[in-house]
């Protein structure tokens, strides 16, 4: 059998990296990667349930998205360290894409999600495909460090309500749900639940003090969990309504479920719509009657909806507000009561309170949950995710389109990050196109399996390195004990406590926030901390609809770099003690009367060449005794033709005043433009300069040697005249008379 050849060898390479895991490897690679695996999985686990929650899924989705994303992205990645799964920020974006299309963990939010991570995993394996993932560039660092501060207290505060046991719809925006959530907590937190969160807190804070490496979360989740099993944590009971004798209670349910017929129906009715909008606009025009009729129909529901949705969180929140005492009766049937409507003949069990659990969907009242204890992860599907082609819908592919590319921005800018971080450490070459590649597959690939968008995670990443991970077979192994525990394990997940995996999320989000960022971006630039400020601020205030903060961001980077290319830096130079020419009024150095020497900093374009045509003219005009005008181009990297035009005109309106010009430091580049436009010829060859003190010396001679200054400030520093005011004398001398 022939071996393959260095080119045959390095294309397999090229299709399949994961073959360069294996190049030298060993028995200790092996066990290490081994080990880094299992400790990455022990995290993994929980995380990726707490995640799957904050997305609004089931927290078993969790663990479809823990399953073969992180095989699939270290496979068809470049880096060998990073770990990829369910993360808090694309968890939370996840969350803010579907909020408007269905009600949170029905069958139709879990399709869309799974249909979510199916665009993110095309878009991010195009862009790699087509090594285009410069266009992360338009994320500047001071709004993804603006919107990553705001997404980071978002999360943290999204939690609050499993933090105290308590059940709180969602408002317009998120920080009325988190003043709800408060209110609620004053008079109906559970504190068993906040004592577990406490103590899961203490023993992650405790355990990452004492050694980083022992897997902090495993045990909080396992310490918790045990003390929820023995101690009967979770009091849920099954009831009939007939058994619950609080007066007005069964009208309010039925009015509940009615409404949220309503809703659904006409939710269905506005996807279609939607789809029925886009065929007509397309037939028959934006502007025709068909168009307008549709579009009228539709904003008639959407207010409608509104009004329903406002009257159901109503319903809502009176029912989650019925507290009931329980009655045992001789048959051992339990009937409710309400608090101040026992009946003097009846004893009731105990003190414990009752309430009705009400989530998003209806009510069935043969079957209504009453809840006299904490909350707990329950019971999780055993076995593994169906796998299956996602259902494709088009409409719905038009709506998530804009969240998708920015989840696939955001998600890719993070891992990206977290594997720069890591290769700097192991010297491992990166390469961000293939790790697109790897994410994109990662996605794609996890939609089959039920599986919602999934990013690399830095603090699981870290977990890796530190354990010694040397190849992705550690993601391999990870993806392994995820399979484990789906086929085996689950059982053993159900009474861990909701408010646990709060905590976890809270903890996991705390190395989110960095407010250092803002002050060193304010350090560097001041218009850099002004947008990172700005989309920190905006992004909280129109959150849950995180896009628009980041969009804002965006538009201000890209006005911002707009406006410093339409007025780049420019400068008049003269000559500094050390020989070099710098900017004569930053430093306080005299001008040559007869020769400006003005650096232009960036590149001519459109945008810009009437700016530098008005400073060349208004420093003419300021100068009357100017005969040459020397154009200092070493930042001149690009010529378009409107910037070769205005120096042609420029040129010719100079030379007109008797004022020549010449030039120092231009590329290649710009000669090719002017020999191809036959301006080098208009300006003479004998007025190009390879740097401006050979330009200089040139010009002086013919300039300035017959000038009156005695010493040229483009030949020798000179300073300006330092000249004392009578202010600055009256104010010495009240100086000197206090001293005495």
């Amino acid at each position: 059998m022939k071996k393959p050849n260095g080119n045959s060898l390095s294309l397999m390479i090229r299709i399949f990296p994961f073959l360069r895991w294996f190049e030298n490897y060993s028995k200790s690679n092996f066990r290490a990667d081994f080990i880094s695996g299992l400790t990455v999985s022990l995290v993994l686990i929980p995380q990726s349930m707490a995640y799957a929650q904050l997305a609004d899924l089931p927290a078993y989705f969790g663990l479809y998205a823990a399953f073969l994303p992180p095989l699939v992205a270290a496979m068809f990645g470049s880096s060998h360290q990073l770990a990829t799964g369910p993360v808090a920020m694309v968890s939370l974006m996840t969350s803010t894409a579907l909020a408007p299309l269905a009600t949170a963990g029905s069958e139709a939010f879990v399709a869309y999600a799974i249909i979510l991570a199916l665009i993110v995993g095309l878009f991010q394996l195009s862009l790699g495909l087509f090594r285009l993932g410069m266009v992360i560039n338009f994320l500047s660092h001071p709004v993804v460090n603006g919107f990553t501060n705001a997404a980071a207290i978002i999360i943290a505060t999204s939690q609050l309500s499993k933090l105290f046991g308590i059940d709180v719809d969602k408002a317009k925006h998120h920080y009325e749900t988190v003043i709800d959530i408060i209110a609620t907590a004053m008079h109906n937190t559970h504190l068993p639940t906040l004592a577990l969160a406490a103590l899961a807190f203490a023993i992650m804070i405790v355990l990452k003090k004492v050694n980083p490496r022992i897997p902090n979360v495993l045990a909080a989740v396992v310490i918790t969990t045990i003390i929820s099993w023995s101690t009967g944590f979770q009091k849920d009971q099954i009831s009939d309504i007939s058994h619950l004798h609080e007066p007005g209670l069964a009208e309010k349910i039925a009015n509940y479920n009615n409404t949220l017929d309503q809703i659904d129906s006409i939710m269905q009715e506005l996807v279609s719509l939607s789809t029925e909008k886009r065929e007509t606009i397309k037939n028959h025009g934006k502007h025709s009657l068909e168009a307008i009729d549709i579009l009228a129909h539709t904003a008639q529901l959407e207010v409608r909806v509104d009004r329903l949705k406002h009257h159901i969180r109503e319903i809502r929140h009176e029912l989650r507000d019925y507290r009931l005492y329980s009655v045992a009766s001789a048959n051992n049937i339990i009937d409710y009561y309400p608090i101040n409507g026992l009946p003097s003949n009846l004893e009731r069990e105990s003190g414990r309170k009752w309430h009705l659990k009400v989530k998003n969907g209806k009510l069935d009242t043969a079957q209504l949950l009453m809840i006299g204890g904490g909350s707990v992860v329950g019971t999780i599907p055993q076995g593994l995710p169906k796998f299956s082609v996602p259902k494709v819908n088009f409409s719905i592919i038009l709506d998530l389109l804009t969240m998708a590319i920015i989840i696939s921005l955001i998600g890719f800018m993070e891992a990206i990050s977290i594997a720069k971080a890591m290769a700097a450490r192991t010297g491992q070459r990166l390469d961000p196109n293939r790790e697109l590649i790897g994410q994109g597959l990662a996605n794609i690939v996890g939609s089959f399996a039920q599986s919602y968008p999934v990013s690399g995670s830095f603090s699981r990443s870290a977990v890796n390195i530190q354990a010694g991970a040397v190849t992705g077979l550690s993601s391999a192994f990870s993806s392994l004990f995820v399979l484990l525990t789906l086929l085996f394990f689950t059982p053993l997940l159900f009474h861990l406590p909701q408010s646990v995996l709060a905590a976890i999320i809270m903890m996991a989000v705390i190395g989110l926030i960095n407010i250092g960022g803002f002050i060193h971006a304010w350090k560097a630039q001041k218009y850099d901390g002004a947008i990172a400020i700005i989309s920190f601020v905006c992004t909280l205030a129109f959150a849950p609809h995180l896009e628009k903060g980041i969009m804002i961001g965006v538009l201000l980077s890209l006005g911002l770099y707009l406006l410093r290319t339409m007025k780049p830096k420019m400068a008049i130079l003269s000559r500094t003690v050390d020989g070099h020419y710098r900017n004569a009024d930053r430093l306080g150095l005299d001008k040559c009367m007869h020769v400006a020497a003005i650096r232009f900093n960036d590149s001519l374009f459109f945008t810009n060449v009437n700016y530098l045509e008005d400073e060349v003219l208004e420093e003419v005009a300021s100068m009357p005794e100017l005969r040459h005008v020397l154009i200092v181009g070493n930042g001149i990297n690009e010529l378009d033709s409107s910037g070769e035009v205005l120096l042609s005109q420029l040129v010719s309106r100079l030379r007109e005043s008797d004022i020549d010009i010449s030039f120092s430091g231009l590329n290649d580049h710009i000669f090719d433009v002017m020999k191809r436009t036959h301006l080098f010829e208009k300006i003479g060859s004998d007025h190009f300069y390879h740097g401006i003190t050979d330009a200089v010396r040139e010009i002086h001679k013919g300039v300035c040697l017959n000038s009156p200054e005695h010493i040229c400030p483009l030949l020798q520093a000179k300073f300006k005249k330092f000249e004392v005011s009578d202010e600055m004398v009256e104010a010495m001398k009240h100086a000197e008379s206090k001293s005495h």
